[in-house]
């Protein structure tokens, strides 16, 4: 497993922990409103914090396991090659487009971090907390789609997704 592979797995792992948190939060908050009447201030805002960062982290290590949704009812038809050929122009898509992605996240969590945004709400977090996921997130996805081009070159890979026809 290449280095890129494993910081996508640990990003993967940490996701997993922020979804099963988020997931925690509200069930919290849930029995505080409805059994307690005494709602929180802080676990819907978290919630879609670690919801973010959650969903974000886990682009990556998605990709690593093929478990991406893939339509492949025309590819799947067509010679191994071009199959593979398939995969290859996909792969450059998503790289590029997470490459883009990074680049004006970072700009917008670096605009946030300078001028001092808040999320005006009642915890009142710093905006770039949320907005760095972005960039952290889609660089991940850049890393990953390198290391899955590099890894095309042994003639195996087909999909990007798993399919269950």
């Amino acid at each position: 497993m290449s280095l890129i592979s494993q910081v996508s797995r640990l990003a993967g792992m940490l996701g997993a922990v922020l979804l099963a948190a988020t997931g925690a939060m509200l069930t919290y908050e849930v029995v505080a409103r409805y059994f307690f009447t005494r709602p929180t201030i802080w676990a819907a805002e978290l919630s879609q914090l670690c919801l973010i960062w959650g969903c974000l982290l886990a682009m990556a290590h998605v990709l690593a396991l093929r478990h991406h949704i893939t339509v492949n009812a025309v590819t799947g038809l067509l010679p191994r090659p071009v199959q593979r050929a398939c995969v290859a122009f996909a792969l450059v898509f998503v790289l590029v487009f997470s490459l883009i992605v990074t680049w004006y996240g970072w700009d917008i969590f670096h605009e946030s971090w300078v001028r001092g945004r808040t999320t005006g709400s009642i915890l009142d977090l710093p905006a770039w907390v949320a907005e760095l996921s972005v960039p952290v997130g889609f660089a991940l996805l850049s890393l990953q789609a390198l290391a899955e081009l590099a890894g095309l070159r042994d003639g195996t890979t087909v999909t990007l997704g798993s399919s269950h026809e």
